[in-house]
């Protein structure tokens, strides 16, 4: 596929910004201004200052000597660049690929893109119109190379469009400022009378490269298209990735549902063409009025079932809001992993215990639903210490070293750190009376004898311990220890399990 660029200029980018928020500013001359070396130095002025003849970098006192009470807003340092990440994240609705160009502009990647439109022109068209109706004043041109476009969209004249292979015929007539070249080598250029990049490109390589170094041979080839030139992208682009856009923006939850099974359906395809399987989705959703919302699912294991994909995102189409309608969705696989067809054969209602394709289903709803956090799975290890004899599960597929310990009641939760209580027991060696937990006193009616637990020999500095399963006067049953024998001076009761 042929690669095509579009490259947006915002000749007035902060001043525009300032503008939007404050509305009394619309239509006058102001400028935005720093401290520099002791003196308030302008870092941007809107179209109004420039007609006065106010510009970048002059000093404030000398502006303010042109255009009484000239309006001076103060200077945000970093802000240039996250409107300009703002602007790029607006801009994913027309592609993926998108780059932020510092300072005041954006690189489109727009291949395979254009044709959504109904063509280039319309393309282009599309998008600065969009952006100058939201009161940005851009330009914006489209070429094969980076290069050609960002110097047609700053200096072209005549069309923002340069047909394919023709960046040539576009840049001869333009300034060497048109190449992105250091101000150094521009000033020599202009020394010696080459004031267009026609006056010099025919001279030899070798002589350039003295005369002026690596960097201009670089820029006149990435500009001609002989030398690639990657993109520092936003949004880096998966290896699996879906977009729809709506010829009419999707206002309805059946609007939103259609869209995506239409997206599941299309990356299910591909998962399955090439073995994989879905662990990780993300959707998102471009709304009319630039907002974007959006939701992400995960399985617990690889699955390419566009049916199971679905039902989990069903949980959460009535959070993504739709407003004044969404003309762009897209999803995202950011982890995926390989699928043989024998997993796939899980889906038919066959076996039981963890490979059951039921348990799995209900297992990433609940996923989805609650948060992944919030659910877990534990394996037994080898520890007489209560806490330190299970612990959680990587995955599903992991199987336990030891087998679980039955000959013993254990409690449903067990806490992860015993915590303190305070107890009255008849005799030191019985079991508590009364225990109270957090301030709320319990009265026992039935106990177990003891379970002493001792911890393993290379622990033998600790204590050890005198469990028993208690029940109060309302039936909840408790698993509490006494550290130590009564007699210890540190002996203390604790509280370490519920019993269900």
């Amino acid at each position: 596929m042929k690669k095509r660029y579009v490259s947006l200029w915002f000749r007035h980018l902060l001043t525009d910004w300032t503008a939007l928020r404050r509305p009394e500013l619309k239509g006058k001359p102001f400028v935005i201004a720093g401290p520099d070396h002791g003196r308030m130095i302008i870092t941007a002025a809107s179209i109004e200052s420039e007609r006065e003849g106010i510009t970048v970098g002059m000093a404030v006192a000398d502006a303010r000597a042109v255009i009484a009470g000239l309006p001076v807003i103060d200077h945000i340092p970093g802000k240039a660049e996250k409107l300009l990440k703002a602007l790029g994240e607006w801009c994913i609705r027309y592609t993926p690929a998108i780059a932020v160009d510092m300072p005041d502009g954006l690189l489109l990647d727009i291949s395979g893109c254009a044709h959504l439109w109904g063509g280039e022109h319309d393309y282009l068209k599309e998008i600065v119109t969009r952006l100058r109706s939201k009161g940005y004043d851009v330009r914006g041109a489209m070429a094969d190379t980076v290069g050609a476009a960002w110097a047609v969209a700053r200096f072209g004249k005549v069309k923002p469009i340069i047909s394919p292979g023709m960046q040539l015929e576009a840049l001869i007539s333009l300034p060497p400022t048109a190449l992105r070249l250091e101000p150094g080598v521009i000033e020599k250029l202009h020394r010696l009378g080459f004031y267009t990049i026609k006056s010099f490109i025919g001279i030899k390589r070798s002589a350039l490269r003295r005369r002026f170094g690596y960097h201009l041979l670089s820029r006149l080839d990435q500009a001609l298209g002989g030398e690639d030139e990657p993109l520092q992208l936003l949004y880096p682009m998966e290896a699996f990735h879906e977009r729809l856009p709506c010829l009419e923006p999707i206002r309805t939850a059946t609007g939103i549902e259609i869209a995506i099974k239409t997206l599941l359906e299309n990356m299910c395809k591909r998962l399955h063409s090439e073995g994989k399987g879905l662990r990780t989705a993300v959707l998102r959703c471009y709304r009319v009025d630039g907002g974007v919302v959006g939701a992400d699912i995960g399985t617990n294991r690889p699955t390419c079932h566009t049916g199971h994909l679905f039902r989990l995102f069903e949980l959460k189409i009535a959070s993504v809001e739709p407003a004044l309608g969404i003309e762009l969705f897209t999803l995202d696989a950011p982890k995926v992993d390989d699928i043989s067809p024998e997993q796939e054969a899980l889906w038919v209602p066959e076996g039981a215990g963890l490979d059951d394709s039921d348990l799995l289903d209900l297992l990433d709803r609940l996923r989805n639903k609650i948060g992944a956090q919030n659910i877990h799975r534990y394996l037994p290890q080898e520890s007489y210490w209560p806490e330190r004899s299970v612990k959680p599960a990587a995955s599903l597929a992991e199987k336990p070293a030891t087998a679980w310990r039955t000959d013993r009641r254990r409690p449903s939760l067990l806490l992860r750190k015993p915590e303190r209580i305070d107890v009255m027991n008849k005799l030191p060696d019985d079991p508590p009376k009364m225990f109270v937990y957090k301030g709320e006193r319990h009265e026992i009616k039935k106990a177990d004898d003891a379970e002493r637990i001792e911890p393993e020999w290379w622990r033998r500095k600790r204590p050890h311990r005198d469990y028993y399963v208690v029940e109060d006067e309302q039936g909840r049953r408790y698993w509490v220890f006494r550290s130590g024998h009564y007699t210890d001076e540190n002996s203390r009761w604790y509280l370490h399990g519920f019993f269900a």
